[in-house]
């Protein structure tokens, strides 16, 4: 990509990430596949070879830029939209003076395409939706745009593009829109994450797909 493409931050819960995983992953567990699945999202970031920072609640150990904000993930992600750099830490990253993504940590089926995609859009503001209504991934070229990550996210985002007189575009795919949250989301992950760290993870944990009553869902075998 070129120097003007976006500069992307990717949110990153480091203080108990993803208890709706407790089910089936204790704690220490779901705390390793959250960066297991930060990983992947950098390691699609790197080679898609656009510049990027993690917005992380808590110091976190990454090969990339980090940005220490213990604050909601809206007001977080705000600052940095208006410019504010204010808690990133060695090695820096550059001020988001243009374009800016927002990636979501927990997308294992993030590709390069995929991301391609979002940040190459021409629209003040592009979006990937998730399921259930949220917003997982943004690329925002008019610094007047603010994100709302309460409630049902994409929705509030068309509306505040609206009310802003903004173009907003929508990137209709498939692993932009598969988010880890529950159980029955591991599924995609084993199905469809084939070589990721969290495909491998998952499986090294015992977490497999069963199909045993007609449904497809995550079980432990062990």
């Amino acid at each position: 990509m070129t120097d003007a493409d976006p500069h992307v931050i990717v949110p990153f819960d480091a203080v108990d990430p993803k208890t709706r995983l407790s089910p089936l992953l204790d704690r220490a567990e779901r705390e390793a596949l959250a960066r297991t699945m930060l990983t992947d999202v950098l390691a699609a970031l790197r080679e898609l070879g656009v510049d990027h920072t993690v917005l992380a609640t808590a110091p976190v150990d990454t090969p990339a830029p980090v940005a220490v904000d213990d604050r909601s993930l809206t007001t977080a992600v705000n600052a940095r939209l208006a410019g504010d750099t204010v808690g990133e830490v060695e090695p820096p990253g550059p001020s988001p003076a243009g374009p800016v993504g927002v990636v979501m940590a927990d997308l294992p089926l993030a590709t390069p395409g995929a991301l391609r995609r979002l940040l190459s859009g021409a629209a003040d503001v592009t979006m990937a939706p998730g399921r259930a209504g949220g917003t997982n991934a943004l690329c925002v070229c008019d610094p007047t745009f603010r994100v709302d990550y309460h409630g049902t996210s994409c929705r509030d985002h068309r509306e505040a593009a609206r009310r802003g007189g903004l173009e907003l575009a929508t990137v209709d795919s498939f692993r932009l829109a598969t988010d880890v949250d529950e159980p029955a989301d591991l599924v995609e992950v084993l199905l469809h994450a084939r070589g990721t760290e969290s495909a491998v993870w998952l499986r090294e944990a015992g977490i497999t797909v069963d199909t045993g009553d007609g449904r497809v869902t995550a079980v432990r075998d062990r």
